[in-house]
């Protein structure tokens, strides 16, 4: 389905469709894959709409944040259409990636080769998101993903990928200060069984590692994505209580929610801190209600934040939807906005002359001044460290309190480390 305002072509891109034979497919002009003047045509000045595939995992334990992310991304999209700044309007088509990789590189596919996308953004688990990656270089299509797995840009990285979600690596740096500074380093590790847990666990372990010489990792447990009982894992996290100063958990979704749930009933937060890569994220603090509480977690962003025109987006967010934006939103918010921005300085809906134009463009943005760093495309975010405790206004929603921050250059690794070529 598209959406996102009129359709319409400028007189000589028909002509040239007729001209070349192909006014069968006069509506997939826009983004085909091949010839790039072809898909933009050859004086990209005149273009008036550029397409873009939305792909999210709607269903799935990860639906509440793909909803978070879209509405992000579909606001994004209003005010470029609605501002005098673009000369162009967005269109756009949503597809299910429903968590699954081989599935979100069908609906790459279509959204690309059958529906005529020249830019591609979304799909918040790390595995599809690696998927997409690969799909983006092989098809020459920017692509903007919405997961933190480090590898994202960094080994896996290529020159159409440019991420605004805050990666592993840049969490990872401010929960490992904190944790040894207040908890200690005896650390014992719970994560999901997939690409994005392990980022986890090697991201903290790496930096813990680095602050000193007495760390020690107590156990780490794995659990398959989508699992419902942890019963098994918090014994054990239980049984070494004593000689564990921190718990890292590295999940998300209704993974994290169901565990910091159940790890409540079992009165583990009073036997182990527990800290988080995401528990401060709004769909997990209201799926884990008191379970959230007295536990701690890395901050990618909160509504509270003073920084660049992020009041305003959260006002313009509250407004269209009735609800504060939570982390996905901002990402899916600026992922367009900075991608709009790339397009209205090449001049050219190609993804190959964006692509171009991104790596370490200056954008002002809800965190103020900040940019696709060319060494990795990795935007170069702040990044805070929080607690979850219970609501001062009596709701259901835990309140996040701000601890510590760090700006986007500290919590940024060397270009060097990140294992990004590009």
């Amino acid at each position: 389905m598209t959406h996102g305002g009129r359709w319409h072509r400028r007189r000589r891109d028909v002509l040239k469709a007729i001209a070349t034979g192909s006014i069968a497919g006069a509506t997939g002009l826009s983004g085909c894959v091949g010839d790039p003047e072809e898909a933009s045509g050859e004086d990209d000045e005149e273009f008036d709409t550029v397409q873009f595939g939305v792909l999210e995992p709607f269903t799935g334990e990860f639906a509440d944040l793909a909803k978070e992310r879209n509405q992000g991304t579909k606001l994004a999209i209003q005010q470029v259409n609605e501002s005098d700044e673009y000369d162009f309007e967005i269109e756009y088509s949503e597809y299910d990636t429903q968590l699954d990789p081989s599935t979100a590189t069908q609906r790459a596919r279509q959204a690309v080769q059958s529906d005529g996308a020249q830019f591609i953004t979304g799909c918040i688990s790390s595995s599809s998101a690696l998927a997409i990656n690969d799909f983006a270089l092989e098809n020459e299509v920017v692509y903007t993903p919405g997961a933190a797995d480090v590898s994202i840009t960094g080994e896996n990285c290529n020159e159409y990928v440019f991420r605004f979600e805050t990666n592993t690596a840049q969490i990872a740096e401010v929960m490992a200060q904190w944790t040894v500074d207040e908890l200690g380093d005896r650390i014992f590790y719970h994560i999901a069984d997939y690409a994005y847990g392990e980022s986890v666990l090697n991201e903290v372990e790496t930096r813990m590692e680095s602050i000193g010489d007495s760390y020690e990792r107590v156990d780490v447990t794995r659990s398959d994505p989508g699992s419902t009982d942890f019963e098994a894992f918090i014994t054990q996290i239980s049984n070494a209580s004593d000689e564990t100063d921190a718990l890292v958990v590295g999940m998300t979704g209704a993974d994290l929610a169901i565990f910091l749930s159940q790890a409540s009933e079992r009165g583990l937060q009073d036997e182990v801190p527990i800290v988080t890569t995401t528990g401060s994220f709004r769909a997990i603090r209201a799926g884990a209600g008191e379970g959230v509480y007295n536990t701690y977690s890395g901050v990618r962003y909160v509504p509270s934040i003073e920084t660049g025109s992020n009041q305003a987006f959260v006002e313009a967010y509250e407004t269209e939807y009735g609800d504060p934006p939570d982390n996905f939103s901002r990402v899916g918010y600026e992922s367009i906005r900075m991608v709009a921005n790339g397009i209205r300085e090449a001049g050219s809906r190609d993804p190959t002359a964006v692509k171009d134009a991104l790596p370490g463009m200056q954008h002002e943005t809800i965190f103020g001044t900040n940019e696709f760093r060319e060494c990795d495309q990795q935007a170069m975010n702040p990044v805070w460290m929080g607690e979850c405790v219970e609501p001062e206004d009596g709701g259901d929603l835990a309140d996040v309190n701000l601890l510590t921050e760090l700006s986007g250059e500290e919590a940024a690794p060397d270009c060097e480390a990140t294992g990004c070529d590009l």
